[in-house]
């Protein structure tokens, strides 16, 4: 199996692959075009290789498309599973979204920039004032009800299964990242967050997404996905997430008869 990849990183342990720089990727046409599966493309590379070149590539473009912004993955979780969803609003950042957003959901609530990962960008907004402040400074409000939690959980997603999970608790009070200082357990994982995430990666083609799930009163929230996500909690978990990698790339190959 040809490989390439752009993210030495993230491709450390799998055999035979040969890392590329982004940047001036189209002089590597020849290799790319020779290879079996691209690994970890920018998002900007994405249109050349998949619909220019026609290339495999891992992670998956819907993976790619549906995770590089919460504004459209809110759109698409609430679509499928609208149960599974905290009260969000989205709006323009304007004087009504700030008096809707607190009608609706309440004081304190959660305030989200569309394009940020290990909690950057995500804030808890306690007062009327901080929250006009917050929309001064951006054009949209992506405003969440205020879940309280000790913890939340991260599903982790690889070719067609989960590969692992943990809690994340702790941290700096509000965010449970890693990045934070969270704390990782990996016991008593409920199946019902397991089985949302079973369902609603192989429903969307997403093949590499860490998965943020609220555990509330029994009940798992979808909170966001993250396609580059961290592996702090895999390598502690002490799974094998390159040959996961690979057993999914050969498989798919197999089943398209190559």
């Amino acid at each position: 199996m040809r490989l390439v990849s752009f993210d030495a990183f993230r491709s450390l342990g799998i055999p035979g692959v040969s890392v590329l720089k982004p940047e001036g990727f189209i002089r590597q046409r020849a290799l790319i075009e020779a290879a079996d599966w691209v690994l970890f493309p920018q998002t900007w590379q994405l249109n050349v290789l998949c619909y220019a070149w026609k290339r495999r590539v891992f992670p998956s473009p819907p993976s790619y498309d549906i995770g590089y912004d919460k504004v459209e993955q809110t759109r698409v979780f609430e679509s499928l599973a609208p149960g599974h969803c905290p009260r969000t609003l989205i709006l323009p950042a304007d004087e009504a979204a700030t008096e809707q957003a607190i009608a609706e959901l309440g004081l304190p609530l959660v305030v989200k920039e569309p394009r940020n990962s290990m909690g950057r960008g995500v804030h808890l907004v306690e007062t009327r004032s901080a929250l006009r402040a917050w929309c001064a400074q951006r054009p949209v409000l992506y405003a969440q009800e205020y879940l309280p939690l000790s913890a939340d959980l991260r599903v982790v997603w690889v070719g067609d299964r989960v590969l692992t999970a943990y809690w994340r608790r702790g941290g700096d009070g509000f965010h449970h990242n890693v990045a934070r200082g969270a704390v990782l357990d990996y016991e008593a994982i409920p199946d019902a967050a397991l089985e949302l995430v079973a369902t609603l990666a192989p429903a969307l083609g997403i093949d590499h997404a860490g998965f943020d799930i609220a555990w509330v009163d029994g009940h798992p929230f979808l909170l966001e996905l993250n396609v580059l996500f961290g592996n702090a909690g895999i390598r502690e978990a002490g799974v094998d997430l390159a040959g996961a990698i690979v057993a999914y790339l050969r498989g798919r190959l197999r089943t398209e008869g190559l």
